[in-house]
């Protein structure tokens, strides 16, 4: 899948993926995502929306025959067993879920996962033929220490180490500045596109056609006010939204500034 969600589409386009976080209950989703469904989506943009687990497969239907693919924003590292509460990549996939976010910076501050463990979700979720969007970013203690480099290189190496260039080629890649997310704090575009920069000279190790292929997208309070800044960046490939996810009108004004990059 060369790094993108679905095979037809070009590894390269714009992506912008919606986390909706543990938000909206069943009505609130449907009328979400009827809303998006109607939004027109350029050329050369692929839309990605991540609902809470209980509404994937309702979500997936819904969306039947648009363009929007359906992400999970966890998985479990295990295909089957014993882990009350835990959702599976196969279990994911039969209901027709296309990606799935894992290393999100809540995961790890709230529910102590390791890059170790997101490591595991990823080759889960490469083995059964989804897309991993891998969460990266340093926090704001790291920043002003002068450690984000570091921090996200360690990040990268640990995750992604055992993936082979094949394997590397279909992972999507999405820097958050743990200091941005849900603080209104945005990384100004100079230090996304260092970071974004810096994320694929390490991704070269793999080969410069890899590099070049997987998608890295920008997160952490990105909105229709920031958005065609960040996204005129050579190394920032979309977002992966939070807040603005929840509001079609904002949703599909990003969308639009995608289109435009």
């Amino acid at each position: 899948m060369n790094g993108c969600v679905r095979s037809d589409l070009c590894p390269m386009r714009m992506i912008v993926a919606g986390n909706w976080k543990m938000n909206k209950d069943s009505a609130e989703a449907t009328a979400l995502i009827a809303a998006l469904k109607v939004l027109s989506v350029p050329e050369g943009v692929e839309v990605i929306v991540a609902p809470a687990f209980p509404f994937l497969a309702a979500a997936v239907d819904q969306l039947a025959g648009s363009s929007i693919l359906v992400a999970a924003q966890d998985c479990h590292e295990k295909s089957h067993g014993a882990y009350t509460g835990a959702v599976s990549v196969p279990m994911l996939k039969s209901v027709g879920v296309k990606a799935c976010i894992v290393g999100h910076s809540e995961r790890r501050q709230y529910f102590g996962e390791t890059d170790k463990v997101v490591g595991l979700k990823i080759a889960a979720l490469l083995e059964h033929g989804l897309t991993p969007i891998y969460c990266c970013g340093e926090s704001q203690e790291e920043r002003v220490g002068g450690r984000h480099f570091e921090v996200v290189t360690n990040q990268l190496k640990t995750a992604l180490g055992a993936l082979n260039s094949e394997q590397l080629s279909r992972v999507v890649i999405a820097y958050e500045p743990v200091w941005a997310i849900g603080t209104g704090l945005t990384a100004t575009s100079e230090q996304a596109q260092e970071m974004h920069a810096h994320i694929r000279e390490l991704l070269s190790a793999h080969g410069s056609e890899v590099a070049k292929r997987v998608p890295i997208l920008y997160g952490g309070s990105c909105k229709p006010d920031n958005a065609a800044e960040l996204f005129a960046n050579r190394d920032v490939n979309g977002g992966l939204i939070g807040g603005a996810s929840l509001d079609a009108p904002q949703f599909g004004e990003l969308i639009r500034l995608a289109g435009q990059a």
